[in-house]
């Protein structure tokens, strides 16, 4: 909740508490929704949380030391409580399967980036995005490449997999040298490979051709987006893989 109610007489607006609730009127998720927690068979496989739940030591933000209060623990899920810029993993990863869940407030926006570095003035300067976004609320759904699923502004999901706003959509990324493929719910939204004639031509009708070093990377951190809007993400967990040949070189 975000209020306090002073007898008959008005309201006193509460502040935010990192780790248990948002700002204002924002939904504040059910503990019970936030569950993290590696299955027997991703064990033996070698999978590793990214988040349990409780610590949040494997984050921090963009071009910092630490994490920014904007990002915090509420009720066990990770969350964007309040403004505070996009946050990027410690770690860099090369080639891996990531699997994630997230859910977005009404009409919200957020992403997830893979394979990016910190000397651009953002994560989008070198890394690549797989887009976060109510379908149904938010006015960018017009143009396909920017809904849900979609590889951001490079290609737009051939349907539509998104469960509505508050409900959890399923993430699963896999980049294996340069074939990376991105699914919503089940489906595959996007599949390409980074540095291919195919992927260069999507690239000179995009909106990054003024950043030459977007989409080089064949390491890089993971983050997420600060896009102003509340969302949510749970299970967030990795395995990495053996490096292959990549099948196209970088530009």
């Amino acid at each position: 909740m975000g209020r306090i109610t002073l007898g008959l007489k008005g309201t006193l607006l509460l502040g935010c508490l990192n780790g248990l609730m948002g700002c204002g009127d924002d939904p504040i998720i059910e503990a019970q929704e936030c569950i993290n927690g590696l299955t027997a068979q991703e064990a033996d496989a070698g999978w590793e949380l990214l988040f349990d739940g409780s610590s949040l030591e494997h984050w921090r933000s963009y071009q910092q030391a630490t994490l920014d209060p904007g990002w915090a623990i509420e009720n066990g899920c990770l969350a964007r409580v309040g403004g505070g810029g996009d946050i990027i993993s410690r770690r860099q990863f090369g080639d891996f399967e990531l699997k994630l869940e997230w859910r977005i407030a009404d009409s919200g926006n957020s992403g997830i980036f893979i394979r990016g570095d910190e000397l651009g003035d953002s994560i989008h300067h070198s890394g690549y995005e797989m887009q976060i976004l109510d379908n149904a609320g938010h006015w960018d759904a017009r143009n396909p490449t920017h809904r849900a699923g979609a590889y951001y502004d490079m290609i737009a999901p051939d349907h539509d997999t998104t469960v509505a706003a508050g409900s959890w959509n399923q993430v699963h990324i896999v980049a294996n040298g340069a074939d990376v493929e991105f699914r919503l719910n089940g489906r595959v939204t996007a599949s390409f490979t980074q540095g291919s004639p195919q992927w260069q031509a999507l690239y000179a009708e995009s909106k990054f051709t003024d950043r030459p070093r977007y989409g080089t990377l064949m390491r890089g951190h993971i983050g997420f987006q600060d896009h102003w809007d509340k969302v949510w993400l749970r299970n967030i967990r990795i395995l990495e893989l053996k490096p292959i040949k990549s099948s196209a070189q970088g530009r």
